[in-house]
């Protein structure tokens, strides 16, 4: 805080101190403005010209004293109002900064303090109002008369070396004061315009207050390398974000502190330069000119200085307004005269839309590409830092736990880079792990209660039962021992760490980021895709082969058999509709991510133009919608590991097959705005009815009662279920449409072509078992059960089935000839809570029946039926049978 301080201030706040010595009054806002009274500043000047009396405002602030502090003594006052200061006056000249930096002042003044006092509610303000009420001095136009006094001071030319009161306050032993506060200082007292905007980095390596830097030795040579050249040695470092280019200027900057450089580098300074702090506050024309020239000539004047601009970009623009120059015009003198050396870093995104356009700001600069290291060299990146971690959370950070952090995050976090991403996932996870060290609920209910049991101890013994105060003292000395093993537990050892991260601590972050579940990552790939197989076919029936085919594709893509840099699978799924196709693509995407939602579905029949390509990947600049971005870019940026599917791709414009070839070929695509989006975590599925029309025209139409259960007949259903033709005929039908249909080089890409079997009996029975079970769940939250017959069953199938639709008509069926006939029973109030529902086809059978209103607080069966199949337009017959005889029935 004294740090801003000009010596006006520094002898206010001694003026405040004495004031404090001399009327022991707390040393609070009503002290320190008794002492802008009484210390001779401009701020007293101010006061008096518009307070008539300013002794008698110092006696109505109930200040009987009157005191002036000697030069000698200020070092020491201040020591003491630093200690003595209450918490209001600390937070006023803290906040004394805002108007000084407001108004570019390199100081806090006086007049800085009294503008906040004035200002700003504080607890003794009542005093300082009454006191100026009482010498007829109006607040406000107070105020407003200071805030004028400060602007005009602030537009007036800099005439502190003229001026015996200005400069930043100086402690007599300056020499034993911080390094890092002394650097802020300039020998003549006055502070720096390059520490004012910037940093001194090789201050701050001298300190120890930069990390290691580990590896990059390579782009720190070339650094060097170019800085020593005669002319255009300036480097600007160029690469994606994340991948360490503020870390090779700060590894440039340990060196220098180290005298690890050539000779020709040693004594350097270099200072990284904060081009925003430049702009804030430049509201007046030429302002930021003068900012910016007063930096520059500050860094010509020493040859040693070396300024490092990070964002070097925003040089273009910067300050530009009309008939004005930019920061980068306003250096391009001095860099090309060779009296500027300047350290620039960017992506290389901004460097090529603003350097690169700019040649003659390029050609002073001589790019230095910094690559995202491989993941061995961020592991040793990430070991060189380990140990500010490892200090700044108290937690021990293995080697595995390293390991695990680089390549969980180089395989699921794609849209950023290392070895920025490692560093931010082990970060968060210790943070986390921190947090949740002590289990603060677990020691708070036994806290609680030890203090009831306490309560207890001491009301026994008050009644002089000391039999029970000695039970509840045992009691009381169990819980106190468990408290002491969930204390122990997250006890600093003897170096103060308090625990190890653990990999799962990894993955439950990265499950955060990533949306993952943690035990997705978290089990192992190997049992996960061992029982691919059977949590599929939970879902899908009666398609073996094709969930076979694709759990064998998944294997060979997840284990890295296949090229990682593809997608986990490519599929075409073929088949007539109503087979499963798209309910496969649904398990696929909960089994293998988590969650059913995890699916993107892209509706081909919207991309039926040529132009509609565009919908896909966004479009281009200077058309509509480009701000928007693709529908299929936008969706696997936003949710890079998920299931893509591309429903009847027979029906989209054969240009985006076109464009689809970079995504099954390489995994990336490139959207509208030249962004590459990564399709390598994704699964791809593409559905066709292709050659379906070829095996369902003649297809029969009984199914159900009329398959029969002997093999000839079944084998007879199936050849009718092809059009006349066997499983393999009519696979190789449809696959030569596929071929007549796309591009060889857009089958070619495909990692297999599933051709999905129709149902037969068994795969429908199964599938109206799975309907009808959904449908008893939803029932049993209502308090009843249903039950449905196998004659039922077998009848829904019947109904719900044909050749040219599928399985889809299964769920209206169940709709009509079940839900609706269990929603008449509830409104009748046939079925109530406790009965269960018995839907059947077949005739009921003579004696079983009886009147509902015999005993009807004993029901618990209900069998509704209408006398016939299931459906037929008859009225209703309800027949109610007692639990027991329900059951022998």
């Amino acid at each position: 805080m004294i740090d801003m301080f000009s010596k006006d201030s520094a002898r206010v706040l001694a003026t405040a101190a004495a004031l404090n010595n001399e009327t022991r009054k707390p040393l609070n806002d009503v002290l320190l403005f008794a002492a802008l009274c009484m210390a001779e500043t401009p701020a007293r000047e101010f006061l008096a010209e518009n307070v008539y009396d300013i002794n008698g405002l110092i006696l109505k602030l109930g200040v009987n004293t009157y005191v002036t502090v000697p030069d000698e003594s200020i070092p020491s006052l201040i020591d003491e109002a630093n200690d003595r200061l209450t918490a209001d006056a600390k937070r006023i000249l803290t906040l004394a900064e805002t108007p000084a930096k407001q108004t570019n002042c390199k100081f806090v003044e006086p007049v800085h303090i009294l503008y906040v006092l004035l200002n700003y509610r504080f607890t003794a303000r009542a005093v300082i109002q009454h006191a100026l009420d009482a010498m007829d001095v109006n607040p406000r136009i107070l105020r407003e008369r200071l805030t004028r006094l400060i602007r005009s001071a602030s537009e007036r030319p800099d005439d502190d070396d003229d001026d015996e009161r200005s400069g930043v306050y100086e402690r007599p032993d300056i020499e034993d004061e911080e390094p890092e506060r002394r650097g802020r200082r300039s020998s003549g007292g006055k502070k720096k315009v390059l520490d004012q905007f910037g940093k001194n980095l090789t201050e701050l390596a001298k300190q120890g207050k930069i990390d290691p830097v580990v590896g990059r030795e390579e782009e720190i040579n070339r650094v060097m390398q170019i800085l020593i050249r005669r002319t255009k040695n300036n480097p600007c470092l160029v690469g994606d974000p994340g991948v360490g280019k503020t870390a090779i200027a700060e590894g440039l900057a340990l060196k220098i502190a180290n005298d690890d450089v050539p000779d020709v580098l040693k004594g350097k300074t270099m200072y990284s330069v904060d081009m925003g702090s430049i702009v804030a506050g430049s509201k007046f024309r030429g302002e930021f000119e003068e900012r910016m020239k007063k930096l520059l000539e500050e860094a010509v004047s020493d040859p040693d200085t070396i300024l490092f601009i990070d964002e070097i970009h925003s040089l273009i623009g910067a300050g530009d307004s009309d008939g004005t120059l930019d920061a980068a015009n306003i250096m391009k003198p001095l860099l090309t005269k060779n009296e500027l050396q300047i350290i620039g870093a960017t992506t290389l995104d901004e460097y090529s839309k603003h350097i690169e356009k700019d040649s003659a700001l390029e050609r002073r600069f001589q790019k230095v590409m910094v690559n995202e290291p491989s993941e061995e060299e961020a592991i040793e990146i990430l070991k060189g830092l380990r140990s500010k971690y490892e200090e700044h959370h108290k937690i021990r950070i293995p080697d595995d736990v390293i390991s695990q952090a680089v390549k969980l995050s180089t395989r699921y976090v794609s849209d950023r880079y290392l070895p920025d991403k490692a560093i931010d996932l082990i970060d968060e996870a210790a943070a986390s792990k921190r947090i949740n060290f002590v289990d603060e609920k677990a020691r708070r209910e036994f806290k609680t209660k030890i203090d009831d049991l306490e309560k207890r101890k001491q009301e026994a013994v008050e009644t002089q039962d000391f039999e029970t105060a000695a039970d509840i003292k045992n009691e009381e000395e169990k819980f106190k021992a468990e408290l002491d093993k969930v204390e122990e537990k997250f006890k600093p050892d003897n170096e103060g760490f308090t625990g190890s991260l653990t990999v799962d601590d990894i993955a439950d972050v990265l499950a955060k980021w990533t949306g993952i579940p943690v035990a997705r990552i978290s089990e192992s790939d190997a049992e996960k895709l061992k029982n691919l197989e059977s949590e599929l076919g939970k879902r899908v029936i009666g398609q073996e082969e094709a969930v076979k085919s694709i759990a064998r594709a998944i294997r060979r893509g997840r284990l890295g058999i296949k090229d990682e840099s593809r997608p986990a699978g490519t599929f075409i799924f073929l088949g007539t509709t109503g087979v499963g196709k798209t309910e496969l693509a649904k398990a696929l995407a909960e089994v293998m991510f988590g969650d059913e939602n995890s699916l993107v579905r892209i509706d081909m029949s919207e991309y039926m133009e040529k132009h509609d390509v565009s919908k896909l990947i966004g479009a281009p600049p200077g058309y509509v919608g480009y701000d928007e971005g693709g529908q299929l870019t936008e969706a696997v940026r936003r949710h890079p590991y998920s299931v893509v599917l591309f429903d009847e791709i027979e029906k989209a414009h054969p240009e985006v097959f076109n464009a689809m070839l970079q995504v099954l070929d390489d995994g990336r695509m490139t959207d509208g705005k030249g962004r590459t989006v990564d399709f390598k975590n994704t699964i791809i599925i593409m559905t066709s009815n292709i050659g379906a029309r070829l095996l369902t025209g003649d297809a029969g139409r009984k199914i159900g009662f009329d398959m029969a259960d002997d093999s000839d007949k079944d084998e007879m259903s199936r050849e009718r279920l092809y059009g006349g033709k066997s499983y393999d005929d009519a696979k190789k039908v449809v696959l030569e449409e596929l071929r007549k249909t796309f591009t060889p080089e857009f089958v070619n890409r495909v990692d297999e072509i599933i051709f999905f079997r129709m149902l037969d009996r068994k795969a429908l029975m199964t599938i109206v078992d799975n309907m009808v079970g959904k449908l008893a769940k939803r029932i049993e939250g209502l308090g009843m059960k249903i039950e449905v017959t196998e004659a039922a069953k077998d009848l829904i199938a019947a109904r719900g089935y044909d050749p040219q639709y599928g399985a889809r008509p299964l769920r209206r069926v169940i709709t009509s000839m079940v839900e609706d006939k269990f929603s008449e029973a509830m409104l009748d109030g046939i079925a109530k809570e406790g009965h269960i529902v018995i839907i059947d086809s077949d005739e009921l059978p003579e004696g079983q029946a009886q009147d509902a209103s015999d005993d009807e607080d004993d029901l618990k069966t209900i069998v509704i039926r209408d006398g016939g199949p299931i459906g037929e337009d008859t009225e209703p017959v309800e027949a109610v049978l007692p639990q027991e005889e329900a059951q022998k029935g």
